[in-house]
C-alpha cells in the first residue's frame, strides 16, 4: 500500500476533517468553516486527503463537495489489523 494514507493521517487538522465527514458529505466552506484557519490551508489539506484518496470531491454547481472513500479506510485498517497480529505473534513467540 502507498504511504500517502499514513501521511495525510499523520496530520491533526486531516484527521479532525475525516471526522467531520464521517457525518456526511460537506462543501469545502463548511469543512472551512469548522476550523481557525484560512480557506487556503484547508484546500491544501483537502488535496493532501484527496491525493491519498482518503476523500473524494465531486462539483456541484458552484460548490465542491466532499466524501469518504470507505474503500481505502478498509485497505488501511486491514493492514493494520494484520501488522498488531503480526506483532502480537512475535510478541508470543509464535512467527
Amino acid at each position: 500500500m502507498a504511504a500517502q494514507p499514513y501521511k495525510a493521517l499523520a496530520d491533526d487538522t486531516r484527521r479532525e476533517i475525516l471526522r467531520l465527514l464521517r457525518d456526511g458529505d460537506m462543501t469545502a466552506g463548511a469543512i472551512a468553516a469548522c476550523f481557525d484557519m484560512t480557506k487556503p490551508s484547508i484546500s491544501h489539506h483537502l488535496a493532501v486527503l484527496k491525493d491519498a484518496q482518503l476523500v473524494t470531491s465531486e462539483r456541484r454547481g458552484q460548490e465542491i463537495v466532499y466524501s469518504l472513500n470507505t474503500t481505502v479506510f478498509q485497505d488501511v485498517l486491514a493492514f493494520a489489523l494484520e501488522f498488531l497480529d503480526e506483532r502480537s505473534d512475535r510478541e508470543k513467540g509464535t512467527t
